[in-house]
């Protein structure tokens, strides 16, 4: 198939908008209208996985984190970044990379972690905002059914479980079409009144071209009144980290230990245990210290996540268990997931789980 195929599936389930400003997750290197037939996951793009996608015949790499995140002004080979990026491009391999959009997703990397830890009831640690638009749009009574099918159509009017939803509100416009006009309906120079309907919809912001679209083409006006607001409603399934339940509560050293067998752990850093036992658990795959506070106003008894300095962990405060697995660590079932992902929808496509490790990071112990 096409590299498109595969890419847009995948920004389907994690959409590109749904990134944070710093990243750079899509398609890195390659043409989306090339065609590939065997597809390596990785949670890196490192030059060992290019040379294993070669010896194994892959002609893209899946990864997790991008292997460009700022401009590259040179392609020199100076550094490991240069180096990979020329060694794909030399041999015909795409790198795409699916990162924070990917995080930002219920079912995503944080929803895996809460898999492998069994956790219940789990929803998004912290939910986004600004993610919604609502589109208010004016038709003649006699093209309502017609405007209304073509925004259901282009994806508006989704929320939560439901579909097709709207709110129409019934009235009259008033125009006077100007001497260079075409109207539909009514003559130049003269008022004209019409029963109208107010359809108001809300869909995610990035399908707003296909929304507008839809609309454009189903609605009979020369001049199409329309209004669009940015909402500031929380989206529960899109935002980052993870919170669920542990189905039976355990002592603080139990549940390290859990962790630490679970996750296939050599290390845990931790803040002092509680003397309460474990049910809430907060989860964020890589980075994930600025949802502290979001952990706790939750309720939890323990975060966590990785990459946290020394004195962050002063800021538990004693309210919240804090637990450092690391980066590699807390993320490395995203490659499983992504094997799903791709194995659900391509059943015949050739996809293999990387054997490289690309944790730059070891422990002595």
């Amino acid at each position: 198939m096409k590299i498109k195929e595969l890419t847009n599936y995948l920004e389907q389930f994690a959409p590109l908008s749904y990134q944070e400003s710093y990243d750079n997750s899509g398609l890195i290197v390659g043409n989306p209208n090339d065609e590939v037939h065997r597809a390596l996951i990785s949670l890196d793009c490192t030059e060992a996985v290019v040379d294993e996608a070669i010896a194994e015949g892959c002609d893209i790499i899946i990864s997790h984190h991008p292997i460009v995140f700022k401009g590259l002004k040179r392609f020199t080979g100076q550094n490991y970044v240069e180096r990979t990026v020329i060694k794909a491009i030399k041999n015909g391999i795409a790198l795409y990379a699916i990162h924070t959009n990917l995080d930002n997703v219920l079912g995503g990397v944080n929803s895996k972690i809460a898999e492998k830890l069994q956790l219940e009831s789990v929803s998004i640690l912290a939910p986004k905002k600004h993610l919604l638009k609502k589109l208010t749009v004016f038709v003649p009574r006699t093209h309502v059914e017609d405007v209304r099918e073509a925004l259901f159509k282009g994806g508006a009017g989704h929320i939560g479980e439901y579909d097709q939803a709207s709110f129409n509100t019934a009235g009259y416009g008033t125009f006077r079409p100007l001497d260079d006009a075409s109207p539909t309906i009514g003559s130049r120079g003269e008022q004209e009144r019409v029963e109208e309907t107010k359809i108001e919809v809300v869909y995610p912001a990035h399908i707003e071209r296909q929304v507008l679209v839809a609309m454009f083409a189903a609605h009979p006006y020369e001049e199409v009144a329309y209004d669009i607001l940015q909402l500031d409603n929380m989206v529960e399934k899109i935002g980052s980290g993870a919170i669920g339940n542990l189905n039976e509560p355990l002592k603080g050293e139990d549940f390290l230990r859990f962790l630490k067998n679970t996750l296939k752990l050599s290390v845990i850093r931790h803040t002092a245990l509680p003397d309460q036992r474990i049910s809430r658990v907060a989860v964020c795959g890589g980075a994930g210290g600025f949802l502290l506070q979001d952990a706790i106003r939750s309720g939890a008894d323990v975060f966590i996540t990785s990459d946290y300095k020394y004195h962050e962990f002063f800021d538990a405060e004693n309210k919240i268990l804090i637990a450092d697995v690391g980066h590699y660590e807390s993320e490395q079932f995203t490659q499983e997931l992504l094997l799903e992902l791709i194995q659900k929808k391509f059943a015949n496509f050739a996809v293999l789980l990387t054997e490289t490790e690309t944790n730059p990071i070891k422990y002595f112990i």
